[in-house]
């Protein structure tokens, strides 16, 4: 179990498990060319836990965490949330991608406030809990600001607190950080850990930065090249919070070297030195 400080271990999860059980997705199954983008695949993720999948570009996370929001139907397998199975759009969850999606006409705050009216949720206790998060993550002088009068980090904030306002039990994040640059991307994964760590919802995180998995991770799996499976899972026993210092340290950089590793073997890495000599 991963180190933690006293606080953090008396905050009470709002998660849920999701459990994968052998999913796989064939796209064009009815035609003379199939596709397999998913082998079998299966995953049990527990009530609050931080996961995250790594692997290179079309190996399948993205339809994975689209199967588990219910907006792809799987091809064989099953999907459940908190004991519901899924066969539909799952409702209690938040969803980020890596582009914001905010409207151009709303506010910072408007755009937040979606979420309220899609759900049909009171607009004034959720635009108390927005402004908090607006606070929490020093963004209190964008409230009313459009999204384009804001800077890439700060709409991806904008999107951040969109996801969690309405206290989901899942969120699911396809690489959320990747249109950011370098120091954004390490400020803005800062803010996530923050905000997660309060209500611990259960995070399926999608990303190609082997340091943004490790640094927000309670566990990484590795995904082969398509059709994607499962071939490492790696447990992250680092305390929280986590430093982004922590990318220096010793421990840090096991758990890093272990997916590179993989990366090389799969040829989606290649050792420079070695591409040099062979010439």
């Amino acid at each position: 179990m991963n180190a933690t400080t006293t606080a953090d271990a008396a905050v009470t999860s709002v998660g849920r498990n999701i459990i994968i059980d052998n999913v796989t997705k064939v796209f064009g199954g009815d035609t003379a060319t199939p596709f397999q983008a998913l082998s079998p695949v299966s995953i049990d993720i527990r009530p609050g836990e931080f996961v995250s999948i790594v692997g290179p570009s079309g190996c399948g996370k993205s339809t994975l965490m689209l199967m588990v929001a219910g907006l792809l139907a799987k091809s064989q397998g099953g999907i459940s949330i908190g004991g519901q199975a899924i066969s539909k759009p799952f409702t209690d969850v938040g969803i980020a991608f890596q582009d914001h999606l905010l409207l151009d006409f709303r506010t910072a705050m408007d755009n937040v406030l979606v979420q309220a009216d899609v759900r049909h949720l009171d607009k004034k206790e959720m635009r108390e809990r927005a402004r908090e998060l607006f606070v929490k993550l020093h963004m209190e002088k964008a409230i009313d600001k459009y999204p384009r009068q804001l800077s890439g980090g700060m709409r991806q904030r904008v999107s951040l607190i969109r996801s969690i306002i309405h206290d989901p039990a899942v969120l699911l994040m396809d690489e959320p950080f990747g249109a950011l640059d370098a120091l954004t991307r390490l400020q803005v994964r800062a803010d996530l850990e923050s905000l997660w760590l309060q209500r611990r919802p259960t995070v399926m995180f999608i990303t190609h930065s082997v340091e943004e998995a490790v640094g927000l991770s309670d566990r990484i799996l590795v995904m082969s090249p398509s059709p994607g499976e499962i071939v490492d899972e790696i447990i992250v026993d680092l305390p929280r919070p986590r430093p982004l210092a922590m990318v220096e340290s010793a421990d840090f950089a096991k758990y890093a070297d272990r997916i590179y590793t993989h990366f090389e073997r799969m040829g989606v890495l290649h050792d420079v030195g070695s591409a040099h000599n062979e010439e």
